[in-house]
């Protein structure tokens, strides 16, 4: 068995889905991993307690807090973009027969999409924030300070390399509407070319 990280996302003429997939979907589930790498590889250097140029008060917390935490956050970003891909894959359709007990069994439309509406939301709401001037911004949570950066070039590293998480949550949500329409689509919208 050989282990292929990196793959193309099959053919358009190669369906393992009951309906055509759209091509921006399909796109659009197999990016989002690699469009997360960045702000993934930018938080490493923390585990071991390089700030990237940050300007903070306050120490860092013991490496045995701060080396599973953000190795852990990391892995669990990219596994939750990566089970995206499920949205617009046969195994997002017919659990995999792997799985114990439930391995075969189709899945019901609302069981992938309402968690992946509530996890586009949640992350909506956790990765957007409005600068509102002073050096400050507001969130979900109120006014937040931003993080003073050493120099300009760390600023804009760090911009270039988080700013793909506000993307997360809108881009989970249209995969998710995608799933349903592509789903739920009676064979009278199919007819009147509804699709």
């Amino acid at each position: 068995m050989t282990l292929k990280l990196l793959h193309r996302p099959p053919p358009p003429s190669v369906q393992d889905t009951e309906r055509p997939v759209p091509r921006w979907a399909m796109r659009l589930a197999y990016a989002l991993p690699l469009l997360l790498l960045p702000a993934c590889l930018w938080r490493l250097p923390f585990a071991l307690h390089f700030e990237m140029g940050q300007v903070q008060e306050g120490g860092m917390p013991a490496y045995w807090l701060s080396i599973p935490y953000v190795f852990g956050l990391s892995l669990l970003t990219e596994g939750i973009a990566v089970l995206t891909i499920g949205l617009v894959r046969g195994w997002g359709e017919v659990v995999p027969a792997w799985i114990p007990v439930i391995g075969g069994r189709r899945v019901r439309p609302l069981a992938a999409v309402v968690p992946a509406v509530l996890g586009g939301l949640v992350l909506t709401l956790l990765f957007t924030s409005v600068p509102i001037g002073d050096g400050r911004r507001l969130t979900p949570f109120g006014i937040a300070d931003s993080v003073g950066y050493s120099n300009d070039a760390w600023q804009a590293l760090a911009s270039v390399c988080v700013f793909p998480l506000a993307a997360w949550g809108p881009i989970t949500i249209a995969l998710a509407i995608a799933y349903y329409r592509r789903r739920v689509t009676t064979r009278a919208d199919i007819r009147r070319g509804r699709l």
